[in-house]
Order: structure tokens, then sequence, then C-alpha cells
């Protein structure tokens, strides 16, 4: 029965990597259109260096090819969580300060609210099925925390914290096609056994 189970795993896998992708491309498609609208609408300059944002997570990492299939997804999954906290606080800072006098950028910041959310449950999917090889606690190491509690910030650095935190959502966006195509060429159960996986 597993043997028979083991091609329709892996097809599963391969189908739920390759949709992963072309989400994580929408995205990262998206949020471009959104950080130059974000930018015009907000009154920045495109070019402006913004520090550090804290609370959100970074995309760049060291020794990346390294991480196991797990790894990789528990990594996006947290991150996933994190921005969808982050964008429904713009989004409600955003509706507070103009209400719906700035609706392109309301609808914007909407749907790529939406687009986060949405993929985040597919990498749970995924990462559900790629920890049935790997062990129960390594999965449940991620717990999803509450929205963290905006910080107070004067209007600019509200503006700021938005542009910082839609630059390393896009980052992030890029990450997730690498992380992906990854795990796709290693195959499903690359959590536990990417040697396995890969011959």
């Amino acid at each position: 029965m597993a043997a028979a189970d083991a091609p329709s795993a892996g097809l599963r896998h391969r189908d739920l990597c390759s949709r992963g992708i072309r989400l994580a491309r929408k995205m990262r498609s998206d949020v471009a259109d959104l950080l130059d609208i974000y930018v015009e609408r907000q009154g920045l300059d495109a070019s402006i260096s913004v520090a550090a944002v804290e609370g959100v997570p970074v995309a760049a990492v060291e020794r990346w090819d390294e991480q196991t299939g797990t790894q990789r997804l528990l990594d996006n999954l947290a991150a996933y969580r994190a921005f969808r906290a982050l964008l429904a606080q713009m989004l409600e800072q955003q509706r507070e300060q103009l209400g719906d006098a700035d609706a392109v950028l309301n609808r914007a910041l909407a749907a790529v609210l939406l687009q986060v959310s949405a993929f985040a449950y597919h990498l749970e999917e995924l990462l559900q099925l790629e920890s049935r090889g790997a062990p129960a606690e390594e999965e449940e190491e991620e717990e999803e925390d509450g929205p963290p509690t905006p910080p107070r910030l004067s209007l600019l650095e509200q503006k700021l914290r938005g542009l910082g935190v839609l630059r390393e959502l896009a980052q992030w966006a890029v990450r997730s096609v690498r992380d992906l195509r990854q795990l796709a060429k290693h195959g499903s159960g690359s959590g536990s056994a990417p040697g396995l996986a890969e011959s």
C-alpha cells in the first residue's frame, strides 16, 4: 500500500511546489506594483533607504543551500504569517488616516494581504506533506502568534516602516520561488532525507 501511495505523494508534492512557485511569482509582481503605488501615494522617494524594520522577517539567510526542505517551509511559513499581521496593520492605519480617500492604495494593499494569506495556507499544506518523514517536533516549532502590537510612530515613520515591510516582502517572494524550486528538485521527504530524495 505504501509503495502505491509513493507515486501519488510525489506527484502531489511536485504539483504543490509548482503551484506555490506560480503564486510566489504573481505575488512578487503584485508587490512590485504595490510598491510603486505606495511610494507615489505616500509622497516618498523610491530610492530612499530604510533601516531594518523591527518585526519584519529578513529573507537573506546564511548557508541557504544547506537548509532542509522542512526548514525552508518553516522559515517561509513564519515569515508570511508575520507579513499577514504587518499588512493588516498597514491597511488599518491607512484607513484610519485617509478612510476611503485613497481607494487605489487600499485595494492594492488588501489584494496583496489576501495573496499572502493564501500563500501561507498553501505552505501549510505543503509542510504537512513534506513533514510526514520529518521529526514531529520540528513541524510544531512554529506556533502562530497573535499580531504584534504596532509601535507608536510618527506619520513619516509609519510610511517608512510600510516601505520597509513591502520591500522585504518582495525579497521573500523571490526567496520563496528559490526555496520551492529546491524543494521540487529534491522531492517529497527532503525534510528528513535529502540525500535519498535526490537519488
